[in-house]
């Protein structure tokens, strides 16, 4: 098993390789990489598996992959970074820059609502189509003109992918460029929010496991009631949750989709350059670190009006609840977001912390899978 996962590991965590090799082993993992840096160095920096496992591709040390909504955390901080450097507050309203945004009843929307999931825009009210979710000035106009489903301010729920056309439109307005263009001049060259076509070509291909691996069969720490109630949410094409996260339709295979530069969603991205992205944000590169800390303090938590379980945001970044369960060690100063089927972004300020885990084989850990979960657990206990 020791010539199926490669790269390198510091001495003291050696446990943490251990752990990855045995997702190997059991089958929960396909192809996936693992990155930890602490103090700013790389400590995990692994790889293994299968890339593509049509095409017999090995996953090598350069393979990226789709981290779904791993996204967000960089499009919150390109946004931060944005209002830090004009002055701009989180409270102002949006119509301050964004004028159009007014109508519907959305005038008294602030930039704070709409990084924290409260803008009550979680879903278009007409599909969208991959050429129009190319276009971050059309996505943004219909947002606009649309009706909200609660008051912006009142409620919080998931806005799986118009958060990243909401959030998109203060940096494209202020900086005349991409959240996409805007993340890999001031973050990082090897993160694609918009994939090239090159890029896209070697990045790893995402599939499921089978059927009978993919049953919400262990709900840990949730309630029965609500995995009963989600369960039924995601059986039906109408409810919030699948209206959220299923329009605009595309596939994460496809170059066009991985193109298309969805900021929410499309970020394309090794696990070294993913988890070096929160090395330099934990150590104040990217953010000064009192604006980082206040970003990462609490501003909603509670039952989430689209995933309808627990849910906790600061601004842009998820933290520990009950749709991103981490270890009792990293409850406390952890941040960052979880992408759909297990990838996984961390930072950790008071611990110096910075873990990425990219997959291509799309679980849900109410399945049982438990795979970011089990390396995060055993980064911290190496510490």
């Amino acid at each position: 098993m020791n010539g199926f996962v490669k790269g390198e590991v510091d001495p003291a965590f050696r446990a943490v390789r251990e752990v990855f090799e045995s997702s190997f082993a059991d089958g929960r993992n396909a192809g996936a990489a693992l990155a930890v840096f602490v103090d700013g160095q790389a400590v995990v920096d692994l790889w293994g598996g299968v890339a593509d496992a049509r095409a017999n591709r090995p996953w090598e040390r350069d393979t990226p992959v789709v981290t779904f909504s791993c996204t967000k955390a960089l499009t919150a901080t390109a946004a931060l970074a944005v209002a830090h450097d004009r002055g701009i507050g989180w409270d102002e309203p949006v119509t301050t820059w964004w004028p159009e945004y007014g109508a519907a009843g959305k005038e008294s929307t602030t930039l704070a609502d709409l990084l924290a999931h409260r803008a009550g825009l979680p879903a278009f009210d007409r599909p969208v189509s991959v050429e129009e979710a190319a276009d971050p000035a059309a996505m943004a106009a219909l947002l606009a003109a649309q009706e909200p489903i609660w008051s912006p301010g009142a409620e919080h729920g998931y806005h799986a992918l118009t958060f990243g056309w909401l959030v998109g439109e203060f940096v494209r307005r202020h900086t005349e460029s991409t959240v996409g263009d805007y993340v890999r001049r001031h973050f990082g060259a090897e993160l694609w929010i918009g994939a090239p076509p090159h890029i896209a070509q070697r990045s790893a291909r995402t599939a499921f496991p089978p059927a009978r691996e993919m049953a919400w069969a262990d709900p840990g720490p949730i309630d029965a009631d609500t995995v009963t109630r989600m369960a039924a949410a995601y059986r039906d094409p109408g409810s919030l949750a699948m209206r959220a996260s299923t329009n605009p339709v595309g596939s994460y295979n496809k170059p066009e989709v991985l193109a298309g530069g969805w900021p929410a969603s499309g970020l394309v991205a090794t696990a070294r350059a993913l988890a070096r992205f929160y090395s330099d944000l934990v150590s104040g590169t990217l953010l000064p670190t009192a604006v980082l800390r206040d970003a990462v303090r609490e501003q909603v938590r509670g039952p989430d009006s689209v995933l309808l379980l627990e849910s906790a945001f600061g601004l842009g970044y998820m933290l520990p609840c009950e749709n991103f369960i981490l270890p009792g060690p990293a409850r406390s100063s952890a941040f960052g977001h979880p992408g759909a089927g297990g990838a996984l972004g961390l930072g950790d300020l008071d611990n110096r912390v910075a873990i990425a885990f990219t997959p291509n084989l799309r679980r849900d850990w109410l399945s049982g899978d438990r795979r970011a979960h089990d390396l995060v657990a055993a980064t911290y206990s190496a510490l």
